[in-house]
């Protein structure tokens, strides 16, 4: 499961429910965030994120490690807890820490009662700008949504404040690194149709996630590994202001607010809205047909730089040429998101259609024929060969050894001694 939720920050003020309160508008910016935020750039703190090296292990926590400075300042190691002592509401035991971000760690732990394995966020109750309360909050109101974690528990154990969640399986960068940095275009389409849903029903609940890229989908585990989740709301905002009843208003010179790579054109230097959510998926599908986008190779000395190139790459590149070899309906899902209105309600029904008539053209049936299941079939069957073979010539071997006993051990007959 992938580190969950950021840090959040700001000045406005926005009411979706009954005490959950945007005082602080989230604007943590992403994984290579550089360090200039809390300590005037004299951080130079290194920590370990989740990044590049990648082993897949079925329904596993997946967990690789990649060497970048990064300020922790925001959330202090939770450094003084043993988790094989820790329990959360007498009722869930810490097993092991198993990633950690900018809002604490998060342990892999379990239901006393039942065994069953659940993931617990902590955070010290002293973290500069908690937010797990706020995530925990959005999480509730998303409650019940297909493909969204389920909160288990949120509460304040000793010093921290722990949120409880479902164990989820491998993020799909996960899946695209153990599919050879490539997906099918049958995938592709399954997992669209799923991630629309997903950002539907986030966006119908007045959110915009802000955040979308591989990393925070997540594929489920037993019955459900077969649904797409999306997770990490540290950065969602809420796009209605109640006082008005209006949606709110566009607005520029803003910062960057989430993962660069995905981020849509506007994200670089305006508000947010559905539409930017609806970009970044689009960058995602293109992401999984090629296994990289055009921006990722920029090379530069400053993250200003860096997120200005990218912004101009972006923007001034042809979408026939960033969809170049892609069926037509991507390019037509990119050209549809980038002319909506700020405040337009995207149509969600026409998006998904746009991939369902394609995958239906291609006389596809079964929806949920991952390229990862086929990989594991295929390695499962090629490791079941290999035990099959090995077992057989162990016998194999075991046979000559037990002939060639017999052989030593077994008594001449007497036309033998005759013979002597």
């Amino acid at each position: 499961m992938s580190v969950l939720g950021a840090v959040s920050g700001g000045d406005s003020t926005y009411m979706t429910a009954e005490g959950l309160s945007f005082n602080t508008e989230p604007n943590f910016v992403e994984s290579w965030n550089d360090t200039k935020g809390c300590c005037n750039g004299n951080c130079h703190t290194k920590i370990e994120t989740p990044q590049e090296e990648f082993k897949f292990k079925p329904n596993k926590i997946v967990v690789a490690w990649k060497k970048q400075n990064r300020c922790t300042h925001v959330a202090p190691k939770v450094d003084t807890m043993d988790p094989l002592e820790f329990t959360v509401a007498e009722k869930y035991r810490l097993i092991e820490r198993i990633g950690n971000g900018s809002f604490g760690e998060l342990y892999r732990a379990i239901d006393i009662g039942n065994g069953e394995e659940v993931a617990a966020k902590v955070e010290l109750v002293k973290a500069a700008q908690p937010m797990l309360e706020r995530e925990a909050k959005i999480y509730k109101i998303l409650a019940g949504g297909k493909g969204i974690p389920q909160v288990r528990y949120y509460g304040i154990e000793r010093d921290v404040n722990v949120l409880v969640l479902d164990l989820l399986g491998p993020t799909l960068e996960d899946l695209l690194n153990f599919c050879m940095r490539r997906f099918s275009l049958n995938t592709i389409l399954v997992l669209a149709g799923q991630m629309l849903a997903r950002l539907e029903f986030v966006h119908q609940k007045c959110f915009v996630h802000r955040d979308i890229k591989p990393e925070n989908f997540l594929m489920g585990q037993g019955a459900q590994r077969n649904v797409v989740y999306l997770i990490d709301f540290g950065l969602a905002k809420n796009f209605y202001n109640p006082s008005t009843a209006k949606h709110i208003e566009y607005r520029q010179n803003r910062e960057l607010v989430g993962t660069p790579r995905y981020a849509s054109v506007r994200a670089h230097f305006a508000e947010q809205g559905r539409r930017d959510d609806l970009e970044s998926l689009g960058y995602i599908l293109i992401y999984f047909w090629h296994g990289r986008l055009p921006w990722q190779s920029i090379q530069s000395n400053s993250r200003a730089q860096k997120l200005e190139q990218m912004a101009e790459i972006k923007a001034n590149m042809p979408l026939d040429n960033l969809c170049a070899g892609m069926p037509d309906e991507f390019l037509m899902y990119l050209r549809y998101v980038r002319c909506l209105h700020f405040d337009e309600m995207p149509d969600y029904m026409y998006l998904r259609q746009l991939f369902r008539n394609l995958f239906c053209r291609r006389r596809w049936t079964n929806d949920f024929f991952f390229d990862w299941v086929d990989k594991q079939s295929s390695v499962q069957h090629q490791r079941d060969c290999v035990a099959k073979r090995d077992k057989q010539q162990i016998l194999k071997k075991n046979l000559n050894c037990c002939s060639c006993s017999y052989h030593k051990r077994r008594p001449r007959m007497d036309h033998q001694r005759g013979q002597q």
